[in-house]
């Protein structure tokens, strides 16, 4: 009887481009063009360009493409650098019922492997090999049924990362187990940047794309790795995870292609924050809320969301830092209520330390409303109290950009444009979003990946 990691493993290597259904092929495009412009953009994240000096350090040469660099590093270093541009900016792509960024991690590993490896990689093997990883890092975070402990992205992300590699690289039943095992030594993710508002967060991240190259060389080097690496009674479900049940998501794998699951992120915050954002702009919209009017909002939300994005503010303004403002309503809700939305422009040190902004953030606050579900984002509700005594209120029952309430094209395209805009990458757009909606004719991904990077193909 084959155990957790046989079986993710065997299907990971079964997944061919060709039987996918067209949901899956369409989404897998919307979210690899979505996840290279979050990427780009991240390139002016903040400590981006520390994190990319630290890395080349560990290399003296490589043939990876680093986005929005135009620089060629090591694959495992590039791996690093794109990982933490990609989520730093907490603008890219969530499943959020697995409450894991899969692209994140699984992205930035198969661009760096495609970099080295010898024979050029079509862009249905390069695609299939992000479904393959997609199913196996979501597939671990819906198995759990408690709250949140350790950063799912890194932990449940690793073994995203391992199993798109041995997709990418068509590699045999054991020797993919063997790099799960490697997975599990290597996985690590801790909540604690989370709390304190540090960029450990996609640091994390960045070392879970890292590793993942490490553990596959690993397995292909012949060293054997443990093979209870998911269900064994010191495997990443018990090690990472407080409540689990995976077995009635490893008979859907296969049936439930969990690519069409990822949600799109509208604003560049953390996920939980985009419920109330879209409701705070439609009370401004519908019910005539502005700063001079509310006397307080209150956005009444499940338990992750309240644990996630309800953080207070600073007790002084010149303690906001950007890592902290993305995952704090009261400071996004200020953004919001005195321009009606957020950007990736927002957050620079004059307006995270604006007393106006902190002022009128005072005013807002997250609560909690019991919901039994430890990874819901809905349904919520938010109130405002105006300064005329009247309360008014919307409430959210799906987050924009989710399955249920998805981005249109044209949204889609424009959250693209903004971020190489914000590069200034602006030429690069148009070239790699027909490149990208023909993905099924591209002949070779590296080619593909140094021109998106700002490198000669």
């Amino acid at each position: 009887m084959m155990n957790a990691s046989q079986i993710l493993a065997r299907h990971a290597l079964s997944v061919d481009w060709a039987t996918l259904p067209a949901p899956a092929q369409d989404t897998t495009r919307i979210f690899l063009l979505d996840t290279l412009g979050v990427g780009i953009a991240g390139s002016r994240a903040g400590f981006a360009d520390e994190v990319a000096a630290a890395a080349q350090g560990w290399t003296s040469a490589g043939t990876a493409a680093v986005l929005g660099r135009g620089a060629l590093v090591g694959a495992p270093q590039a791996a690093f650098i794109n990982a933490y541009q990609i989520h730093a900016q907490e603008f890219d792509c969530v499943h959020e019922g697995a409450v894991v960024h899969p692209l994140a991690t699984i992205l930035s590993a198969v661009m760096a492997d495609t970099a080295r490896l010898k024979v050029a990689m079509a862009g249905t093997e390069f695609g299939a090999a992000l479904v393959a990883g997609v199913d196996i890092a979501a597939t671990l975070g819906l198995a759990a049924k408690a709250p949140l402990q350790f950063f799912r992205p890194a932990t449940a992300g690793i073994f995203g990362c391992v199993a798109a590699l041995a997709r990418l690289r068509r590699l045999d039943l054991a020797t993919t187990v063997s790099a799960f095992g490697h997975a599990l030594a290597f996985a690590s993710g801790t909540m604690q940047a989370h709390v304190e508002g540090k960029p450990g967060l996609p640091l994390q991240v960045a070392h879970a794309a890292q590793a993942s190259l490490m553990a596959i060389d690993l397995a292909l080097a012949g060293l054997p790795g443990t093979t209870g690496s998911i269900d064994g009674p010191f495997g990443y479900l018990s090690l990472f995870e407080k409540a689990t049940d995976l077995p009635p998501l490893l008979a859907d794998l296969g049936r439930v292609w969990r690519i069409a699951e990822v949600s799109h992120k509208p604003f560049p915050t953390g996920r939980a924050a985009h419920g109330a954002i879209v409701a705070t702009q439609a009370l401004m919209r519908d019910h005539g809320v502005t700063p001079a009017t509310l006397e307080s909002l209150t956005y009444t939300a499940p338990p992750l969301i309240h644990r996630l994005v309800g953080r207070p503010l600073p007790a002084y303004p010149g303690a906001m830092t950007a890592n902290y403002a993305r995952l704090c309503f009261a400071w996004l809700g200020a953004v919001v209520l005195t321009r009606g939305t957020v950007g990736l422009a927002d957050f620079t040190p004059g307006r995270l330390t604006d007393p106006a902004l902190h002022s009128l953030g005072s005013r807002i606050q997250v609560l909690v409303n019991h919901n039994p579900d430890p990874a819901a984002f809905v349904p919520a509700v938010a109130q405002a109290k105006l300064t005329d005594g009247r309360m008014v209120q919307v409430q959210i029952d799906s987050q924009l950009g989710s399955p249920a309430t998805p981005l249109s094209r044209e949204q889609h395209l424009r959250k693209f444009r903004a971020c190489l805009d914000f590069a200034g990458a602006t030429a690069l757009a148009d070239p790699l979003i027909d490149a990208i909606d023909r993905l099924h004719e591209q002949e070779d991904m590296a080619a593909l990946l140094r021109r998106a990077a700002g490198l000669a193909g």
